[in-house]
């Protein structure tokens, strides 16, 4: 019975090891794992990041951003992207250029 119980454990360790995941949390290089807005939410967001914007396309969501509770990315039709950082109101309290360096910019 230890064989089989052994054989099992070790299946199941390969087997998180292989997805990557652990505890249905995805594992990312050792940083974190960002969440999409989702809902009524997301909806309220992209609404606010655009209007703010003043147009073009959400190319992304995060919620709980390390700047602020919501971060909704623009990519505006010019081809620039903006990372519009929201309250819990979804009251715009910062604004992004975003540059293939990864650096932001302040606008």
């Amino acid at each position: 019975m230890k064989r089989r119980t052994a054989w099992v454990v070790g299946a199941i360790a390969a087997g998180v090891i292989a997805s990557g995941t652990v505890g249905g949390v995805a594992i990312a290089g050792g940083g974190e794992v960002d969440t999409p807005i989702t809902g009524e939410a997301l909806a309220k967001a992209e609404a606010a990041a655009l209007a703010h914007v003043g147009g073009g396309k959400v190319t992304g969501t995060e919620a709980g951003d390390e700047d602020s509770f919501y971060e909704v990315e623009v990519t505006r039709p010019d081809g620039s992207q903006v990372d519009v950082q929201l309250d819990e109101t979804f009251t715009v309290v910062d604004q992004k250029a975003d540059n293939d360096s990864g650096e932001n910019a302040h606008n």
